[in-house]
């Protein structure tokens, strides 16, 4: 319990500059929509003017920027970059953080297995992942509200949210595994990240090109898409499922690999 409260005393600033980066691009990004409301048909008669690169670029294909619910979706993929980015570097950074500042022995000293050691962190983890998700939905909600004055897709932004977390729980377990079987823990967050980044520009590819359509079972960025949880308001269940998979693998790897692996102190 005190290596739980260790991680999460550790990483609370970073929590906090997080979350107020959220709050930042929600907000600054309601403004827009306030402004794209404002102008009305214009914006969206503009916007399909653009040559549809452009369009599937920035995301605007499949939405009605004179909508909140259409200015939120075109916005969640952003929002899903940062969250997505953060689990990864929190899984990796929370697994070879000892190993990184050279102070294995602080807990290895201790009469404490090494899956106990595992256990706390990622529980630390989780609780950072959760507290950022409902930053990110307290300020949707808020902001929201505040620029379109309607929360009729209230069980969209709740879905969207869920859809979210898992996209978390896949990045974080992600992290920690890398972590785990990485010889180099300074390495491992930059690891971590570029696997993210990998799957995030399949998405764009992806897009691009209907052809490679069945790519999309590699890239969590398209389990969770904004376009169709809005349509069909509700989560793929073959996505989800296929979501816990990756996490129950990527976890049985971080606990494995770093129970097999010599440490350095």
């Amino acid at each position: 319990m005190n290596i739980f409260w260790r991680e999460i005393k550790y990483y609370k600033k970073g929590l906090l500059f997080w979350s107020l980066g959220m709050a930042l691009l929600i907000w600054s990004s309601m403004i827009k929509y306030s402004t794209f409301q404002t102008a009305g048909q214009s914006v969206t008669d503009l916007i399909s003017k653009f040559p549809q690169s452009i369009q599937t670029i920035f995301g605007l294909t499949g939405f009605d920027l004179t909508k909140a619910s259409g200015f939120y979706g075109v916005m969640f993929m952003y929002i899903a970059l940062m969250v997505t980015i953060h689990a990864a570097m929190l899984g990796a950074g929370i697994m070879s953080k000892e190993e990184r500042d050279r102070t294995s022995e602080f807990i290895f000293v201790k009469p404490v297995t090494r899956n106990k050691v595992i256990t706390a962190k990622i529980m630390a983890g989780l609780v950072g992942l959760i507290a950022f998700n409902v930053v990110t939905l307290l300020s949707s909600i808020l902001f929201i509200n505040l620029y379109s004055h309607t929360l009729d897709f209230i069980n969209d932004i709740y879905l969207l949210m869920a859809g979210l977390f898992f996209m978390q729980l896949i990045f974080f377990f992600i992290g920690t595994a890398t972590a785990a079987i990485s010889k180099k823990p300074k390495l491992s967050a930059s690891i971590a990240s570029a696997v993210l980044l990998v799957t995030f520009i399949l998405t764009y590819l992806i897009s691009f090109n209907s052809d490679l359509d069945y790519l999309k079972y590699l890239t969590p960025f398209k389990y969770f898409d904004a376009k169709d949880i809005l349509a069909h308001h509700s989560l793929d269940i073959v996505y989800m499922l296929l979501s816990l998979v990756i996490v129950a693998v990527a976890t049985l790897v971080t606990y494995v690999s770093y129970n097999n692996r010599d440490l350095e102190v």
